[in-house]
């Protein structure tokens, strides 16, 4: 029988560390004292350049060094195969040399909290580009503040999406790739009442949130930490949904 693993302690208000590189979105986050520091660039293919002197230029913003940092969370995933490589072993080596905790994030659930955040919606559908014809799709309802994962995330393609009633907000570049999406909320519901039917326009696609950002990250991160769902940084576990594919592309794995 494995051991029980304990939540690594950490101070009442821990100093937070957010990165994610899982999309073509870069970004790092920084909470500490009570505010909120964060940067976030559309730069694909340049996570790696661009992530460390991010995080050097918040820490600077909040006046502290890395050494003030209590734990790191990261995006964990689904996303691009490479992006998670990129964000996971950047954690990795930030962490090992203070032996930090880390809390890793999903893409989408972060996704999901700040379309909430900055609609008011409670209900959302989440959908990040496979590529292969795919889509990381996820539905999410907001409970006590915190987008909260409906059934399961997956990696599907579009056609076998389907979406709960009452869900109106959609985002992600799952639905710019796929634009049939979002005729998902399109039903007719009989109104037995009036002996009529009521048509729904589909959903709304949020202009405001197409990747996840590390700002919306401090939000679950903060909320997971309470739970104790942190761990060290041994335990530092991404999400591919794809895990099959992604290893098969590795050089001498095809």
């Amino acid at each position: 029988m494995s051991e029980s693993k304990t939540a690594p302690s950490l101070p009442p208000e821990p100093v937070i560390l957010a990165l994610d590189t899982c999309t073509e979105a870069c970004s790092a986050a920084l909470f500490a004292h009570g505010k909120t520091f964060s940067q976030m660039l559309d730069a694909p293919r340049e996570h790696s350049q661009r992530l460390l002197p991010m995080v050097d230029e918040l820490l600077a913003q909040a006046s502290l060094t890395f050494a003030d940092v209590d734990i790191i969370a990261y995006g964990r995933g689904p996303g691009s195969f490479t992006g998670i490589r990129i964000c996971t072993s950047m954690t990795q080596g930030l962490a090992l040399g203070r032996e930090l905790p880390v809390i890793g994030i999903s893409t989408l659930a972060a996704m999901a909290q700040e379309a909430m955040e900055q609609s008011g919606e409670s209900r959302v559908l989440c959908a990040i580009d496979a590529r292969m014809a795919e889509v990381y799709v996820g539905e999410y309802q907001l409970k006590d503040g915190i987008a909260t994962l409906v059934g399961v995330e997956a990696v599907m393609a579009p056609g076998a999406v389907t979406v709960s009633d009452g869900v109106s907000l959609a985002c992600g570049t799952g639905f710019d790739a796929y634009p049939e999406l979002l005729a998902l909320g399109q039903k007719e519901q009989g109104q037995k009442e009036q002996g009529q039917a009521q048509e729904h326009s589909g959903l709304r696609l949020s202009d405001k949130v197409k990747f996840p950002s590390a700002r919306a990250m401090l939000t679950l991160a903060r909320a997971g930490i309470a739970q104790g769902l942190h761990t060290s940084v041994d335990e530092l576990a991404p999400v591919y949904l794809r895990d099959t594919v992604a290893w098969k592309k590795l050089p001498g794995r095809e």
